[in-house]
């Protein structure tokens, strides 16, 4: 009978959970799911992914090209009193993923469908967060600090090869990109070794 595994621990990198530096990001909505506490406490977490596409554009070689593939979650908590979400914080995320000015929303699940895969650019701060006695860094990133993406042209490849599935249908409102376009003029594909990804 073969074996099953051999441990080998040479290629154990680890991840770097580290807070990452505050700066404006372009970052994907990767994901947005409800989720609750043991104790009750309901959220809507989003998970925003770094683009790994602009590696080359000058303006983000000290956010997107050096934190490329990193997440940053944002927990939007249901309000204890109203057991409500905040929505007029929504409202911000909404108008960055471009969704046009009157749209009806029924419920919560199309909220999140509305906003998952969309590029939006993202002001992201670090604070101070002390729990059972020991303080570290943490990422924060407010509602207000969503806005529309100044690269709607999407190349981000995932750590399975799969290309970014573009942006949802965008009003003519999304802006192009007023900076150094790092797609122009280039026949040449992004070469992005495991090595450069954090997990």
């Amino acid at each position: 009978m073969a074996n099953f595994l051999e441990t080998d621990y040479s290629n154990n990198t680890g991840g770097n959970f580290e807070a990452i530096p505050a700066g404006n990001y372009e970052m994907l909505i990767n994901n947005a799911q409800e989720q609750a506490t043991k104790n009750g406490a309901e959220s809507l977490q989003i998970d925003l992914l770094i683009r790994n596409d602009l590696d080359k554009v000058p303006d983000l070689a000290e956010t997107n090209a050096k934190y490329h593939n990193r997440h940053v979650f944002v927990d939007n908590w249901k309000r204890k009193a109203t057991n409500q979400y905040d929505l007029e914080g929504f409202q911000y995320i909404l108008q960055a993923a471009g969704v046009p000015e009157r749209t009806l929303l029924k419920t919560v699940e199309d909220f999140m469908k509305l906003i998952t895969g969309v590029a939006v650019k993202v002001y992201v701060k670090q604070e101070e967060d002390s729990y059972n006695g020991k303080t570290t860094m943490k990422n924060r990133v407010a509602p207000w600090n969503f806005e529309v993406t100044g690269y709607p042209q999407v190349q981000h490849v995932y750590k399975d090869k799969r290309p970014a599935s573009g942006q949802p249908a965008k009003p003519a409102s999304q802006p192009a990109a007023t900076t150094n376009n790092p797609f122009a003029n280039t026949g040449d594909p992004i070469d992005i070794s495991d090595d450069d990804l954090p997990f």
